[in-house]
């Protein structure tokens, strides 16, 4: 299933749907700002929250944390040493850990766990601007990877402002 997902989702204070590669509804994206730190959640057609991501605070480096229920159930950050590419890990709860590899900018990565691809993210596959793709199989966790896409897409943005 596909899913298009607006760029740089973290403008915190923006509300907005993510839809289904038919244009149908699928979650909603409520950005919060008044609170200790930015928060998005991610809610399903019911207004039910499915998952919550926000920046790890006081964290060596960025790192941004996926929620269920007020306990962390993935933290993302960039790996520390890449020597080839550039790559995010995707630590879950359960101890697995998710390995993101593509090009980050353009927004062309793959989500692999156990080196199985699990989720692909493309800006091809839509042509609205400032939107990108998220193609998972049917019985993914969706609003788990597509929290973990928002969480990708923002530390990449976080490190292109800091480039700048």
């Amino acid at each position: 299933m596909k899913f298009q997902v607006r760029e740089r989702i973290f403008g915190f204070g923006d509300d907005f749907w993510i839809v289904d590669e038919h244009g149908n509804k699928a979650f909603f994206v409520d950005g919060k700002v008044l609170r200790l730190h930015d928060t998005l959640e991610l809610k399903d057609l019911d207004g039910n929250e499915v998952a919550t991501v926000h920046k790890k605070m006081l964290s060596i480096r960025d790192a941004m944390k996926v929620e269920r229920g007020g306990e962390t159930v993935a933290t993302v950050r960039k790996a520390l040493f890449t020597p080839f590419r550039e790559k995010f890990t995707a630590e879950l709860e359960n101890g697995a850990e998710i390995e993101i590899t593509g090009d980050f900018i353009d927004k062309e990565f793959v989500m692999r766990l156990d080196d199985e691809p699990i989720a692909a993210v493309s800006r091809k596959w839509f042509r609205l601007r400032d939107t990108y793709g998220v193609d998972m199989s049917d019985n993914a966790d969706a609003p788990l990877i597509l929290a973990i896409a928002v969480c990708v897409d923002r530390l990449v943005e976080h490190e292109e402002e800091e480039d700048d």
